[in-house]
């Protein structure tokens, strides 16, 4: 929609020259997050703290500019794509961990503050942030909030929303709110926290976050476990939490996944027979752990694994996570055009019954589908590996990924476990929710953003022509 050269002019005076990025290479670094999708954007303003965020937003919104809030850009679901131009908002340079309170085990923290970086500050207190993505070496705690990001320890810990306690939120007009409190208890009013916590940037910006801790675990034991059935490795994870272990990671691969880290890795530690593999790694104090892991053990042999191998020090589980680690880079390599990787959660007791699914619609659409993810909570990551120059391959991936969310609501699944719904899953979101459900939340955006700046385009799949003609109609309210 282009910007004033006045309008920049403010930019440049609120948040420094410097900071305010128009070269076409800068605006081409920010179009695009992990799916692939790029949209240039007009700017890029880079603010350092909440004063700015709010001067920013007050001139955007008197000026009907669209402003999309970023992280790290790890988004798998376009929740930073800037659709209509506007500004990109990197929230890079607010990264500092303001407060680590030991006595109550709370931090205050910006959103730019790095996850990895900031678990090893606190674990240097002997303290511990469970929620981890597998992009926490880049991903930031403001986009996982937006996004209320998952992770491998899901299953005992819980995601991201159960640790965020309070927020400041700068809202599309440059106001500043309060929401939450750093204590553990608070029900004052609605929970305006859950609200804003996985809202994906269309309600308003986060400029501090206040996060609970927790005592960091005495103690860990990981085990890999293989299977030459699928459907005994998924019974297997049921059985394991039956008999009242709640490991804190219970990750599985398929077949396809498991040849691919092999041809990745130059190694063959499936000896050619495994349909799926487990790793399952339990923490806690010392007594317990082994108990715990004794029990996995006996659960995994009992349902059929053939090879169980038991980390005996943290050499060995650095090296058997090395194998989940090396999905990804693996997968790329043996679908070097691209994957369609979605993050769809059933039930536990129905991914046996997923698992049979996805093959079907792996040879109904003849497209590979690669499974992996985290097994205990049902969160499994369906890559469907298609070469996106090849406009047929990338035609039945899609319609592949369709039949995929079909099925995953037949199983009373859900859409998404933790990458969220952005642009890419908008037009499926009817599959689980109904209008009605839709539209009330389209009118509670509205009431937090009655001229649709922020983040447009994301979660209700407005079409581009009503979000164009939104903007144009704001644009000639503004010139009257």
């Amino acid at each position: 929609m282009g910007i004033s050269v006045d309008v920049v002019k403010q930019f440049k005076k609120i948040v420094g020259d410097a900071h305010v990025l128009d070269s076409k290479a800068d605006r081409i670094c920010y179009s695009y997050d992990a799916t692939k999708q790029s949209f240039l954007p007009d700017i890029v303003i880079r603010p350092l703290t909440t004063e700015e965020v709010s001067q920013v937003m007050r001139v955007a919104y008197g000026s009907g500019i669209p402003v999309y809030p970023r992280g790290a850009g790890s988004g798998l679901t376009g929740g930073a794509v800037p659709l209509y131009g506007g500004i990109v908002l990197d929230t890079v340079r607010m990264n500092r961990i303001i407060e680590i309170d030991t006595d109550n085990l709370t931090a205050t923290v910006e959103p730019g503050i790095v996850v990895s970086e900031f678990q090893k500050k606190v674990e240097e207190l002997g303290l511990f942030y469970p929620p981890d993505p597998a992009s926490n070496e880049f991903s930031t705690i403001g986009g996982n909030v937006a996004e209320c990001a998952g992770g491998l320890r899901c299953l005992k810990y819980g995601v991201t929303r159960d640790y965020v306690l309070g927020l400041e939120v700068v809202l599309s007009n440059g106001d500043v709110i309060r929401l939450g409190a750093k204590t553990l208890k608070s029900v004052t009013g609605y929970d305006m926290v859950r609200l804003f916590v996985g809202s994906e940037g269309t309600l308003g910006i986060f400029t501090r976050i206040d996060l609970r801790l927790i005592p960091l675990p005495e103690k860990l034991k990981t085990c890999t476990a293989f299977f030459d059935d699928a459907m005994n490795a998924a019974r297997t994870v049921t059985d394991i939490i039956r008999n009242r272990v709640v490991p804190r990671t219970c990750e599985f691969m398929d077949r396809r996944t498991i040849e691919c880290v092999e041809r990745y890795k130059n190694v063959t530690i499936s000896e050619g027979r495994a349909a799926a593999f487990l790793l399952i790694e339990v923490d806690g104090i010392d007594a317990s752990v082994e108990a715990d892991m004794q029990k996995i053990v006996g659960i995994c042999s009992k349902n059929g694994a053939y090879k169980i191998q038991v980390a005996r020090d943290d050499q060995e589980r650095e090296l058997l996570w090395s194998l989940r680690k090396a999905v990804s880079p693996a997968l790329y390599q043996i679908s070097p055009g691209g994957k369609i990787n979605e993050d769809v959660c059933v039930p536990r007791s129905r991914i046996p019954d997923m698992l049979c699914r996805v093959e079907e619609i792996s040879k109904k659409h003849t497209v590979p589908i690669a499974s992996f993810g985290h097994a205990g909570d049902g969160n499994i990551h369906m890559n469907v590996l298609v070469d996106f120059d090849k406009p047929e391959e990338l035609e039945r991936g899609e319609a592949a990924i369709e039949d995929i969310f079909k099925a995953t609501i037949e199983l009373g699944g859900t859409l998404s476990g933790e990458h969220g719904i952005g642009n890419t899953k908008a037009k499926f979101l009817r599959m689980e929710q109904e209008e009605e459900v839709i539209e009330l939340q389209r009118e509670i955006k509205e009431l937090f953003d009655p001229k649709r700046i922020l983040n447009p385009g994301k979660i209700f799949d407005p079409s581009k022509q009503r979000v164009l003609a939104s903007l144009k109609e704001l644009k000639e309210k503004l010139h009257q």
